[in-house]
């Protein structure tokens, strides 16, 4: 049986390379962030989610608004389904962590290229792991600004001419 880690990688390369045409992710026009703490209301998350067309929030700190992690609403609503948790639990129980400890995160920004915001969703730099959204910040990771989605760029790459 042949060994898998052995077997070099496939560089990655973009499908979408030639609709970018220096394109970054403020050309995705990414609306502004909305981020909760952790004590927030499940039932707060959803409202604010639902009221803005938003998948995915991002959890920050209440006292340093410092991202803790996230709160991906299709998964929130299968917990609710299954019972797991409840409208009026707090929001910690049912994010999303990044783990901050020994970790190496991608930084994306307003000025990253399309083609890197892409090899991110699709697990370039991080062992094949596929995200489906980004979270936005500063370049000093200081700020949120917002977060861009897999489809964000998908429609991106439809409504640019060829």
């Amino acid at each position: 049986m042949a060994d898998v880690m052995s077997q070099p990688s496939q560089p990655f390369v973009s499908k979408w390379a030639s609709r970018y045409r220096g394109a970054t992710v403020e050309d995705l026009d990414p609306p502004p962030a909305l981020s909760l703490t952790p004590s927030d209301p499940i039932s707060l998350a959803l409202l604010s989610a639902f009221e803005r067309d938003y998948t995915h929030l991002t959890i920050v700190s209440s006292s340093n608004r410092a991202l803790l992690g996230y709160i991906s609403i299709p998964h929130l609503q299968s917990l609710l389904e299954s019972g797991k948790c409840k409208p009026e639990d707090e929001i910690r129980s049912a994010m999303i962590r990044f783990q901050r400890k020994g970790a190496r995160y991608t930084v994306i920004t307003m000025n990253t290229p399309l083609e890197e915001l892409e090899g991110f969703f699709e697990g370039k730099d991080n062992g094949g792991q596929k995200q489906d959204f980004a979270v936005i910040t500063d370049s000093g990771r200081r700020f949120v600004l917002g977060v861009a989605t897999r489809e964000d760029l998908e429609e991106f790459v439809k409504r640019r001419p060829a």
